[in-house]
């Protein structure tokens, strides 16, 4: 299917333009990240393969691992059933928490 088509399978309207977009390492199953993505990033992402995510605090677009060298390679894209969330597969290189950690999700609550 080509990409426009599978962006405007996404309600990016129920969250002011940005969808969560949940991250999934395609080997352990372990939740690395959640991040947003806009139309922009989503395309992107189909695009290159690797992840692109749209930051609220800087505004602006970021490919997960351009500073890093810890890149995310898409393997599956998958969308929940009410189109406003997704769930990205991917291949990390290195860690995916900006904190060191291999997923965001290190801590207990």
């Amino acid at each position: 299917m080509e990409i426009c088509k599978r962006v405007e399978q996404v309600d990016f309207e129920k969250g002011n333009g940005l969808v969560p977009a949940i991250v999934q390492d395609y080997e352990t199953n372990e939740v690395l990240m959640l991040a947003y993505m806009s139309k922009e990033s989503l395309t992107k992402t189909l695009e290159e393969d690797t992840t692109w995510f749209y930051s609220r605090s800087r505004d602006e677009l970021w490919n997960k691992g351009a500073m890093s060298g810890h890149f995310q390679f898409v393997k599956e894209i998958k969308i929940d059933c009410d189109n406003d969330t997704i769930l990205i597969i991917v291949k990390q290189n290195g860690v995916a928490c900006h904190t060191g950690n291999k997923s965001c999700f290190y801590r207990d609550l």
